[in-house]
């Protein structure tokens, strides 16, 4: 047994989605892999604790994932995208756990297994549908119903976060449910991933309103965008802004990676 191993996971935006009814196979929509994530260092011990960026916390998929996994350890994460604004975070620090702690277990499990791990810890816990698919693979990567498809992307973005919503409380409102799921049929019919990221982005943005969970400073983020000359939408779910073409309208910048998860 090694005295620790560390893993990377990806960030990932999705721009649309449509709550799948087998909670099993993932949501489906439209999303991409970023190239800040999270990193996770995992230890063995006696019971199990988690910290992120130094701090001691709460983080139950995490949990989830060791205790499926039939093990105790220390786990310190470390982030470089926002948590808890739409950019997959708890299921990046998921799936790096589960791929660190297969690593210094000795597990021997294979990586679909450790990606199915950590995607039915994110389901349960509520924090996610299926990000985790997204991170394992990097590249754009979408799901119209017709199975897993994906492209490679190298796309520049920019984003400006103000805060986050809970993807819990948007999973468990059924009026809000109701109208994500006939807003992304509609998005995803019209989409072509294999087309301009602004064409996707602007398509996208008009999904996010229809969702009734764009919020005013959204709004007033994407119009400024839109007068730079860019396109901008909502990550889905947080109150996040991510744009193509953007200039420096929006105060934080990463790109598209073609980079799935992995050891390190």
């Amino acid at each position: 047994m090694l005295r620790s191993a560390r893993a990377f996971a990806p960030g990932s935006v999705t721009t649309v989605f449509v709550p799948a009814t087998d909670p099993d196979g993932g949501s489906l929509g439209v999303s991409v892999a970023v190239a800040d994530g999270v990193a996770a260092t995992v230890r063995p011990a006696n019971e199990t604790t988690v910290s992120l960026d130094g701090r001691e916390t709460a983080f139950d998929p995490v949990e989830r994932a060791l205790a499926a996994l039939d093990l105790t350890a220390t786990v310190d994460l470390e982030a470089t995208v926002p948590v808890g604004r739409g950019f997959g975070a708890s299921g990046a620090a998921t799936l790096a756990t589960a791929l660190a702690a297969d690593e210094v277990f000795d597990l021997g499990r294979s990586r679909a297994a450790l990606v199915d791990v950590a995607h039915r810890a994110e389901v349960a816990a509520g924090t996610g549908l299926g990000d985790v698919f997204v991170q394992a693979r990097g590249g754009l990567v979408w799901n119209a119903g017709d199975g897993i498809r994906r492209a490679e992307s190298d796309a520049d973005l920019s984003y400006t976060s103000y805060g986050g919503i809970a993807t819990e409380e948007v999973l468990g409102d059924d009026d809000a449910l109701d109208r994500v799921r006939v807003a992304g049929r509609d998005a995803l019919a019209a989409l072509d991933p294999h087309g301009p990221v602004d064409a996707l982005v602007e398509r996208s943005w008009r999904f996010a309103r229809e969702t009734g969970l764009v919020t005013d400073r959204v709004e007033r983020a994407v119009s400024r965008v839109e007068r730079a000359g860019g396109v901008g939408t909502m990550a889905m779910v947080g109150e996040t802004v991510v744009a193509v073409g953007a200039g420096d309208a929006l105060a934080s910048t990463t790109r598209a990676t073609n980079e799935g998860a992995r050891l390190r």
